[in-house]
């Protein structure tokens, strides 16, 4: 998942908690309440309102706008269900001013959120249909939302596929949190890293995820695919679900590498007649074959 930094540009009604009279890109003072590392270099921050005012409220797949004071913003999906919702959670790599500024931040430290912005994955289709989730690197923390909401409502729904790839061992997100996925009836988490990422004793699997996944001999048909990662990683899984003849309205992933100022308003995002901040960050993959061939 790519951070997308931006400075704030002009207002115009969105969701959020700012007043009627108030910018919607006035931010909410959140303290970090927590922070770890996922990996080397893939850091999650928990976050709680300073304020006493009403809980944060956000669908699996939204993002906000973290702010760091003096040098700007970045979107980040945030990294928790709702259903786990008393504290906000984002995770990021850091590679630009902002996300720089935002890693060096302790504990009982200050920043800015806006938001909730975009659509949602459509978890209320996937009941009673099988589920497969795809992450490659830190595109895997745009999945722990949606997968953790399923957990959490674990009797809506049928088989849970987990697949979780990365470069190396030390490069895979979440490595704490999936033996608990793992003990969950009906749920299935393989481990996969690129050829030479493995280490001694690695129990996983070695391969890159689309091959691992093929691997996997999972059929469609009332199975859901959900996959966030690496533009190339999904150019190559994409052809992998073609081959195995997965419809393409039945494959979801979420897009953010291009947002900006998550109003609709910068253009950065533009794709075609789409705005990513607004018509997405979630599609389909049957909606992702209508975009212009370029994005």
């Amino acid at each position: 998942m790519s951070s997308a930094e931006t400075a704030a540009g002009p207002a115009r009604a969105a969701a959020g908690t700012a007043g009627p009279l108030e910018s919607p890109l006035k931010p909410r003072l959140m303290r970090i309440v927590e922070a770890w590392d996922e990996t080397p270099d893939v850091r999650s921050l928990r976050l709680q309102p300073v304020d006493d005012g009403p809980p944060v409220r956000w669908l699996p797949g939204q993002f906000g706008e973290f702010s760091v004071f003096g040098a700007g913003e970045a979107v980040f999906t945030m990294a928790n269900s709702p259903s786990r919702g008393e504290f906000v959670e984002c995770g990021f790599r850091a590679l630009g001013k902002v996300t720089w500024a935002l890693r060096d931040l302790a504990v009982g430290q200050v920043i800015g959120y806006r938001g909730p912005y975009g659509n949602s994955f459509p978890v209320d289709s996937w009941r009673g249909k099988d589920l497969v989730f795809i992450g490659g690197g830190i595109g895997t923390v745009a999945l722990r939302a949606p997968l953790q909401w399923v957990l959490d409502h674990r009797g809506d729904f049928g088989e849970i596929v987990v697949l979780n790839g990365a470069r190396s061992v030390a490069d895979l997100c979440y490595q704490k949190e999936m033996p608990a996925w793992a003990e969950v009836p009906g749920v299935h988490v393989v481990r996969t890293v690129d050829p030479g990422g493995e280490t001694p004793g690695w129990d996983g699997e070695v391969g890159l995820l689309p091959a691992v996944f093929e691997r996997l001999g999972l059929a469609p048909g009332g199975r859901i695919v959900v996959t966030c990662g690496p533009p190339v990683m999904l150019h190559y899984l994409f052809q992998s679900l073609e081959k195995l003849k997965f419809p393409p309205e039945d494959v979801v992933t979420t897009l953010e590498n291009k947002m900006k100022c998550g109003l609709g308003l910068c253009g950065r995002c533009n794709v075609g007649r789409l705005f990513v901040c607004v018509d997405g960050p979630v599609f389909t993959w049957a909606r992702m074959q209508t975009l212009p061939r370029d994005y």
